[in-house]
């Protein structure tokens, strides 16, 4: 799926920094509308290149007084006027488009957050049909308010303190909400937003995972060439594994894939991904022992940046030798290779907008984005790096890949060296794991729990601890068990 080809029913979100930001995408795309989200600093032209027809301005942590407070680039307000863009602004998108045309923003006397009440104050375009005088619940977070609109605004909703609440202009198509109605503690916000979209905004519900798979082949096809080679790195998971298939599917034999034991996996993780990607997947797969080439490297080192730095790395150095070998026997060199790379794998890769970096405040690097060598020789193909992990099962469904494998648990892609905290070859700390694992996961399966959570995992830990084991006292090591549920891997809550 090619984030720069146009789509007539986009709504695009601009990224302030807000934890919620990415929350937006997800409820938006659950209504059939294809939604993307990038930095809210982005060029004028890399926003009109996507066309959209609705942009979401986002919350933040920023101030729009502060020097340094990101904002939509020069030319914004005039391109959506002339081209009947519709702009919705969420706490501090709203604070923006007050300040930029013409209002007042100040710095709140009655500061806000937290759950509240708000109550509608005139019939709008925002809540439809509710009634002037009418109540809901909604999540605030803001410190700044809105005391004095721009010409043609007015206030149609006011929390229990009098502040302004939601905005809308309809002649010139900007509404603001200063609450986020995106979160579940805004009970009637998803309301709110489908109205918005569907009502005010005339948007179609036109984005179904049928089509995402049939642009995908094309783009595919488009980019690699008919005599071209592909190789895929397949990790055993969900992600890599959808992929595959979906390449498979576009250029047939010419996909060569290739499944690496780095030494990391866990128990019995070969021998039973082999046997899915063979008799079920049918899938041409070449396994790679590469278990003491990955261990060697990663003696003595305790940092976890630095293990998915080496392990990236290494992986990479063992595609390039697969492609090395492939040449060989194809007469051909491989140009391309396929990963399994997620939405949530290059949102978490970026850096916060207003950060004043021009480089992540990295939550974590991965083998498949922030890892790989500038002198990396095969080209990339990321089929999925739009998509997030229950759309990928969605579309892994649709491919026919078995529903056992799609409902496993997503595992990182530098295994269980992030698992073992420290080194992970001191004494045996992965065949502990591994065993520790493999009864936790089969005890959470034999429970009838493993298909709600969305991942369960356990954890070595560099302690130990005191003990009693067959009437003797122990001083043995620690291992820690954790369990999480979530939708798509952005927001997740323990279990």
């Amino acid at each position: 799926m090619d984030s720069q080809t146009p789509k007539p029913n986009l709504v695009l979100i601009l990224d302030f920094g807000s934890q919620y930001t990415h929350l937006i995408t997800r409820r938006i795309r659950k209504l059939n509308i294809f939604s993307l989200c990038i930095s809210g600093t982005s060029s004028l032209k890399a926003i009109t290149d996507l066309q959209p027809r609705v942009i979401i301005l986002s919350g933040g942590p920023h101030s729009v007084h502060s020097e340094d407070s990101p904002t939509f680039p020069e030319g914004f307000i005039e391109y959506v006027e002339s081209n009947g863009v519709f702009v919705l602004g969420i706490c501090y998108g709203l604070q923006l488009i007050v300040q930029k045309l013409g209002g007042e923003v100040r710095i709140g006397e009655k500061q806000e957050y937290g759950r509240m009440e708000i109550e509608v104050e005139r019939e709008c375009g925002l809540f439809g049909s509710k009634a002037i005088g009418s109540r809901q619940s909604v999540w605030m977070s803001h410190g700044d308010e809105a005391v004095k609109l721009p010409a043609g605004f007015s206030v149609v909703a006011r929390s229990q303190q009098g502040s302004v609440a939601a905005i809308e202009n309809p002649l010139r198509r900007f509404y603001g909400l200063q609450y986020h109605p995106e979160v579940t503690h805004s009970p009637e916000g998803m309301e709110t937003l489908h109205h918005f979209l569907f009502n005010v905004c005339g948007i179609t519900a036109d984005w179904k995972m049928q089509d995402v798979l049939e642009e995908e082949i094309k783009v595919i096809k488009r980019v690699v060439g008919p005599d071209d080679h592909v190789i895929c790195a397949l990790s055993g998971g969900v992600d890599s594994t959808v992929a595959a298939t979906l390449v498979h599917k576009a250029i047939g034999d010419r996909l060569h894939c290739c499944f690496v034991d780095n030494g990391l996996l866990r128990y019995k993780e070969r021998e039973r991904v082999m046997e899915t990607f063979e008799k079920d997947l049918h899938l041409p797969v070449t396994c790679v022992d590469a278990t003491e080439q990955f261990l060697s490297k990663l003696k003595g080192v305790v940092d976890p940046e630095t293990k998915r730095k080496i392990i990236g790395k290494e992986f990479i150095c063992i595609f390039d030798d697969f492609a090395t070998d492939l040449e060989k026997k194809l007469g051909k060199k491989p140009n391309f290779l396929v990963q399994g790379t997620l939405y949530p794998d290059v949102i978490e890769s970026c850096p916060p907008p207003g950060s004043g970096r021009t480089h992540s405040h990295t939550i974590k690097s991965h083998h498949n984005v922030g890892g790989l060598p500038k002198d990396m020789k095969l080209k990339l193909i990321e089929p999925l790096k739009l998509l997030f992990k229950d759309e990928v099962r969605e579309l892994g469904k649709i491919l026919n890949v078995p529903e056992a494998f799609l409902k496993r648990h997503p595992f990182p892609g530098p295994g269980l060296a992030v698992r073992v905290l420290g080194d992970v070859t001191q004494g045996n700390a992965l065949d502990i794991l591994r065993q520790v694992d493999e009864i936790f996961i089969q005890s959470i399966k034999d429970a009838g729990l493993y298909d709600s959570i969305w991942q369960a995992f356990a954890v070595f830990l560099p302690i130990r601890s005191v003990g009693v084991q067959g009437d003797q006292r122990t001083h043995s090591h620690v291992v820690a068990l954790r369990a999480v549920t979530s939708q798509d891997g952005m927001t997740a809550d323990w279990i």
